[in-house]
Order: structure tokens, then C-alpha cells, then sequence
């Protein structure tokens, strides 16, 4: 059992941080965790909520278990390496892969295919089924996101995000042309009230979520390839943010509603378009602090095959019905 005293300097502090801020070898997600399996207790009651204001002068005790043995099982799978030492790797990962497992995926993550390729050298405080997994991309969102091989590195890359520091930007070709063509949306993100598998912008419960655009090109038919940057990263963010201001993302199977490319497009290229079944977005560049050496990181993956095929084939399309066009956005 762990002990630790509150401090009156930190009267009015969260329970979750005054922890984080006294207790430097665990993160503020595993504290949150502990918090909510009751291992964690406040002048020897169970805190109201993670949130829990101290007063000052309380002392707390805390349980935090051996690391669960991990049952994943490794597989070899090819990954998409842009750094990696014994810290941290930063990995491209493909559209159609699961990040973690979960609900009726338990083989083909990119867990899996990291334990193949790491070991057991990755961060336990991710998680049983969550080693090393600092942040996620969806299922079918492609692009780069960073691994932790260590808990200092997953420590030191979790209060980036916390902080929101760390760089994330991504293409993605949307449905309408944004009228200013750059933009902020700031609005609360949370579960959906009726459909529990979707997010949506809420107006009461939702966490607060800023995504930054800016229209690159205006396509054919009325689309664009927009730079959406993450000041926050709630779950699906840039496709319930689009969405939400009329922009959805072309594909997305979830908030994009269905597109019926016009009827003077080559049916072949009109069909390529009906069958393109994810969302059209790419996690193009990541940049961070390297939480161990303090070196300034930054990296960029091009657009996969399948987001370029799309890509040039609107560009096609538009040339050859309306003649050429500017493509970049004034």
C-alpha cells in the first residue's frame, strides 16, 4: 500500500493530478484507472470522482496491483517503421487495421504486430491489451502514430498530449468546398444520446474539442482536399468536426451520409467512388519532444495508394469536365 500527503499549497488541485504531480512514476491515465477500480483512497473513504477537489492536508493510499500477465500473443506482421530506438516507434499504420483489441478483434492488431516486432519491450501502463499505446487512429484512418517501448517514454509522450503540444495533421477530401476556405471548430465532443457507437457534437457532456482547416485544392464535383490539424484529440474527431459544419468526410461510412457522384462523371471512375468504403482521411505528420533525449521530432508519411488513386482521380475528372482549374485554394 502507498501513502502520499496533500500538501495545503495544493488545496483546490484535482485528485487525479495532485497525484499525477506527487507520484511521478505513474501517469495520470493509470492513476484515473486505479481511481475507478477503487484502489485508491482519501483520508481512508473512496473518493466522489476523479475530479474530487483536495483541501488540503489529506493523505491518500493507494493499491496499485502487479502488471497483469499479457495474453496477447505476438504475430508477424509487416509494419511501416519511420523511427524507432529503444524508446519509442513512430509507425505509419494502414487503413483497415485496428489499433488495439476489442469487441470481436482479438488477432491482426497492430498490438499484435508490434509485440512481433518489440517483444516484451513495450509500456505496460497502456494496459493489458493496450501495451505501448500512447494514442489510436480509427480502424480506417491510415497514417502515423507513436509507440512507447518504455513507461518513461509513455509517461513523457502522455503529457504531450495532455498539454496538447504534440503536432498532428491530416489530409482528408470532404464533401463541399468550406466557404472562407480556412476555419476553426470549437465544439464539445461525446457519445452519441441514442446511437452509443457514434460521437457527436454535444451541447451539454461533450469534452471540449478545437480542429483547425484549411482548404489545399478544390476538387470535381464539389469536393476538397482539406489540412485538418488537432488542437484536441477526442475520438473521431475530424469526421464528427466536418461533419458537424456541413463537410463530411468522402467514404465515411459513419457521418458522411452517402455520396452520389454526378451522373456526367465516367461510370467507371463513378463506381471507384461509390466503392471507396472507408473514410478519406491520412494522419500525414506527427511531431513531438522526444520524451527521454528532449530532441525536437517530426515526420511526415505520404498518402497510401488508395487515398491517391482517389485523389487524381477527382483531379482527372475535374480537368476533363470543367477544364482546367486552380487547384490550390486562394
Amino acid at each position: 500500500m502507498n501513502h502520499i500527503h496533500i500538501p495545503e499549497a495544493m488545496a483546490g488541485e484535482r485528485l487525479d493530478k495532485a497525484m499525477a504531480t506527487l507520484d511521478e512514476t505513474l501517469s495520470r491515465v493509470a492513476i484515473q484507472r486505479l481511481i475507478r477500480d477503487g484502489k485508491v483512497w482519501v483520508n481512508g473513504a473512496m473518493p466522489r470522482s476523479l475530479s474530487q477537489r483536495m483541501r488540503g492536508g489529506e493523505v491518500l493510499e493507494y493499491d496499485v496491483p502487479d502488471p497483469e500477465p499479457l495474453e496477447l500473443i505476438a504475430e508477424t506482421i509487416p509494419l511501416d517503421i519511420h523511427f524507432e530506438d529503444a524508446h519509442l516507434l513512430v509507425i505509419n499504420k494502414p487503413a483497415d487495421m485496428v489499433v488495439h483489441p476489442g469487441a470481436g478483434v482479438n488477432r491482426g492488431t497492430l498490438v499484435h504486430a508490434i509485440l512481433g516486432h518489440c517483444g516484451g519491450t513495450l509500456s505496460g501502463i497502456g494496459g493489458r491489451l493496450r501495451p505501448g499505446i500512447v494514442h489510436r487512429l480509427d480502424k480506417d484512418t491510415s497514417g502515423l502514430l507513436v509507440v512507447a517501448k518504455s513507461d518513461a517514454a509513455h509517461q513523457g509522450l502522455a503529457a504531450q498530449f495532455e498539454v496538447h503540444s504534440v503536432i498532428r495533421r491530416y489530409r482528408a477530401i470532404v464533401r463541399g468546398i468550406p466557404r472562407d476556405g480556412t476555419g476553426v471548430i470549437d465544439a464539445p465532443i461525446g457519445r452519441h444520446p441514442t446511437l452509443r457507437t457514434r460521437m457527436a457534437v454535444r451541447a451539454q457532456g461533450g469534452r471540449a474539442a478545437m480542429t483547425r482547416f484549411k482548404v489545399m485544392e478544390v476538387l470535381a464535383g464539389g469536393c476538397a482536399l482539406v489540412q485538418c490539424i488537432l488542437q484536441t484529440g477526442r475520438t473521431h474527431q475530424i469526421r464528427v468536426h466536418m461533419a458537424h459544419v456541413g463537410h463530411p468526410l468522402l467514404g465515411d461510412p459513419v457521418y458522411g451520409r452517402g455520396f452520389d457522384p454526378p451522373r456526367n462523371w465516367p461510370e467507371a471512375f463513378r463506381q471507384e467512388v461509390l466503392g471507396f468504403r472507408r473514410q478519406a482521411l491520412h494522419a500525414g505528420v506527427l511531431g513531438f519532444v522526444h520524451p527521454v533525449t528532449g530532441e525536437r521530432l517530426q515526420f511526415e508519411a505520404d498518402l497510401p495508394a488508395d487515398f491517391r488513386q482517389l485523389l487524381d482521380g477527382l483531379r482527372q475528372v475535374g480537368a476533363r469536365i470543367m477544364g482546367p482549374v486552380d487547384r490550390e485554394w486562394p
